[in-house]
């Protein structure tokens, strides 16, 4: 009897011939890859090779910076990200969690509720149930439950990275965007934010450029090694790691050769 193996999941994002320059300085070249609902997409590489600026193209974050010049298509569920007049409804869609610190200097509530406010949400019902929402998502609701309005700046680090996961939750995000969330926080509450991770990838798609090979390995299903500014090798991620790879230097990078 035949084997069918599962279609793939529809494509959420796909980035086509990307291209993106400081001034005259190529950082990224010519990178195509997509990104399919509900998967962990992971992006690893070393230093300087244009991760996190693939990041910033995703919801354009670079509009108000006269020097930054992209090209190529970026195309988020249908529609190219140039066409969406308004900006802010974009960047509900793709949500961001940046490394710390970055806690807005509000009571734990108000970070998780300001983006509900502005969306014209008022009844303290709904915001109280969006905020106990997104931080029991964020697997931080235990911990802050009885000191919502305390700062979210005095949290620890673990917390307040759990706090801008949250955050960017509280929107309602199709599509979430992580940046080396590792960075700041402990390995204990490393291994916290992976489980929260593998859990959200049940309802939204996950980009999540990481500086840790391995933990790369732990959470995506495909992975893209970048270098340099340019796309190496997508593929399956455990394939990157047991040897199918398509370029000595993905091997090179992943088997701590160099980084």
């Amino acid at each position: 009897e035949e084997v069918v193996s599962p279609a793939p999941a529809p494509v959420k994002l796909r980035v086509e011939g990307l291209t993106a320059r400081y001034g005259n300085t190529a950082v990224l070249r010519d990178v195509t890859l997509d990104v399919r609902e509900n998967e962990i997409f992971g992006i690893i590489g070393p230093a300087n090779s244009g991760k996190t600026t693939f990041l910033r193209t995703l919801n354009r974050m670079y509009d108000f910076q006269s020097n930054f010049h992209v090209d190529g298509k970026i195309v988020f569920d249908g529609k190219d990200v140039s066409d969406w007049r308004n900006l802010y409804a974009l960047r509900e869609r793709i949500g961001v969690v940046f490394p710390l610190p970055v806690g807005l200097p509000l009571s734990i509530y108000d970070n998780v509720a300001l983006s509900p406010r502005l969306r014209g949400i008022r009844r303290k019902a709904a915001l109280d149930d969006i905020v106990e929402r997104c931080l029991t998502r964020a697997a931080l609701w235990d911990e802050v439950k009885d000191r919502l309005e305390s700062l979210g700046s005095l949290l620890s680090g673990g917390q307040q990275q759990r706090l801008t996961i949250a955050r960017a939750l509280s929107q309602d995000p199709d599509l979430l965007l992580l940046d080396e969330f590792s960075i700041a926080v402990d390995p204990v509450t490393t291994m916290r934010i992976e489980e929260v991770l593998k859990d959200l990838r049940h309802e939204l798609s996950i980009v999540l450029v990481t500086n840790l090979v391995q933990q790369a390995r732990r959470l995506a299903d495909r992975t893209a090694f970048f270098l340099n500014g340019d796309m190496v090798e997508v593929g399956v991620t455990e394939d990157l790691f047991t040897g199918e790879v398509k370029d000595q230097r993905t091997r090179d990078y992943v088997e701590g050769r160099f980084g």
